[in-house]
């Protein structure tokens, strides 16, 4: 006798359990085995350049700060109070060497050193009821950056960043690092949908088959170069390490004409030669591949595409970078920055907003069109039949497993991982296999601690020193 398939053994074989988009069991698995030790986006250093500057950014249901200390460094701390619980700082950005708990006054440094409590020999007997030395806020189970993009785990033995990405930060490069200068952000825009937040990061991973369908109004009144959306089939889908994307196949050029032709001007051209590896400039430059949306495992998306801003045939790129942060099983809290290159023209980065905004901002028009169909397919996967019926997600797949269009041998396609030309569903695939090698890992009873404090420090713990007045004390 065999046993009975799961959800996730249907998964691998291509064949996708309808309710996993809106199943109430199915989100608190994905709480304790995926999201409790995945790296996870929360903001990028372009947004704290000043030392005292600080976001709030949540993972699921924990607030973080995330700041630049005194010294220049990059901390996140949960922002919860040592003693009962408050929330330490309630703004969502700005400037402080110091947070004060607003319910009993007691603060920290913004290094997360506690170092007011007040009447602290009277309500404690001072250090011999609570020590202060070595007393900080909780930081952040792992911290790590790339590119100065700011990575989160709650995993504390969480591998590097740089392992965990793998060959995807191949491709990360073009989104994060045109020149040395790296890239600056403005937002994020904020905005809920009724809708799974895989839906979306499959989505962006490798979904160019829905283009002709979803978007061809945007291709109708104008808005690319391009005369139709079957364009996209033209380009090829790519998976690398722990993240995957879209490609736009260009006209024939060299690199320089290439990138013309997607609206960079010659002194951004110049700088991406600087930066990037030969590699990188030949799947543009020799391959003819022009990178477009990804995703990087679990939530995290990125897109790049080039409209008509203006009258006439000029166009001029944009990048957006997004978080698809999971509310329920069936809402998503969407973050979404505007990110360019902070050596471009000023000319360029007004023009390059406008783009991001019209296309992919929070009314943005291919923004629209996707929230409309995953809004829709979320609310039916809630329902009895949704458990009876099994998706095919074995586009570009023959039945005995083998992929329909060999993949791209290294001399036709220069990046890493595999790639595959035309409509394809294997990025949506490896996404998927990922979340359910997560899922069914399961993280062991014992593993989080708790943290006790207030004991007595450890030897060697710096003495606390006495508030800065340089700037305001609370945030």
């Amino acid at each position: 006798m065999t046993s009975k398939p799961t959800i996730f053994d249907e998964v691998r074989e291509g064949m996708i359990p309808a309710h996993i988009y809106n199943d109430r069991e199915i989100f608190e698995l994905e709480k304790k085995n995926l999201f409790s030790r995945a790296w996870l986006f929360v903001a990028h250093e372009s947004e704290i350049p000043q030392p005292g500057d600080y976001v709030v950014r949540k993972v699921l249901n924990d607030s973080f700060i995330v700041v630049r200390d005194e010294k220049g460094e990059i901390k996140a701390h949960f922002n919860m109070c040592l003693h009962r619980g408050m929330q330490v700082c309630r703004a969502e950005m700005g400037n402080a060497s110091h947070f004060r708990c607003p319910y009993h006054g007691w603060s920290y440094r913004n290094d997360g050193r506690i170092v007011g409590l007040p009447f602290h020999q009277e309500a404690y007997g001072g250090e011999a009821g609570f020590s202060r030395k070595g007393a900080t806020l909780l930081p952040a189970p792992s911290l790590d950056s790339y590119n100065g993009m700011i990575f989160i785990s709650m995993d504390p033995d969480a591998p590097p960043l740089a392992e965990y990405l793998g060959d995807f930060a191949f491709y990360l490069d073009y989104y994060t690092k045109q020149s040395t200068s790296g890239i600056e952000l403005r937002g994020p825009q904020r905005w809920l949908v009724n809708a799974n937040w895989k839906i979306g990061a499959e989505n962006f991973a490798g979904d160019m088959y829905h283009t002709p369908q979803t978007h061809t109004s945007v291709v109708e009144i104008g808005l690319f170069r391009e005369p139709k959306a079957e364009k996209r089939k033209d380009g090829n889908t790519y998976w690398a390490g722990n993240g995957g994307g879209t490609t736009y196949k260009l006209p024939e050029g060299d690199l320089d004409e290439r990138l013309r032709y997607v609206g960079y001007p010659d002194e951004m051209i110049e700088r991406m030669k600087q930066v990037w590896s030969q590699d990188q400039l030949d799947v543009i430059g020799k391959n003819g591949f022009m990178i477009s949306a990804a995703s990087a495992f679990p939530n995290m998306s990125l897109v790049h595409n080039w409209p008509k801003v203006e009258d006439g045939d000029d166009v001029l790129p944009f990048i957006s970078i997004r978080t698809w942060q999971p509310v329920s099983e069936n809402e998503t809290e969407i973050l979404s920055w505007f990110a360019v290159d902070a050596n471009a023209p000023e000319e360029f980065k007004e023009l390059s907003y406008k783009a991001y905004l019209m296309c992919f901002g929070s009314t943005g028009m291919f923004e629209q069109d996707d929230v409309e169909n995953w809004v829709s397919l979320t609310n039916t996967a809630k329902g009895s039949m949704a458990r009876r019926l099994l998706l095919n997600g074995r586009m570009g797949m023959l039945k005995d497993g083998s992929p329909v269009v060999a993949p791209l041998t290294p001399n036709e396609f220069a990046g890493p991982g595999e790639a595959h030309v035309g409509y394809g569903e294997y990025n949506q695939r490896h996404l998927l296999n990922r979340w359910a090698d997560y899922l069914e890992n399961e993280v062991s009873e014992g593993s989080v601690r708790p943290v006790v404090v207030g004991a007595q420090p450890a030897e060697g713990d710096a003495e606390m020193q006495a508030p800065s007045t340089e700037r305001e004390v609370s945030a």
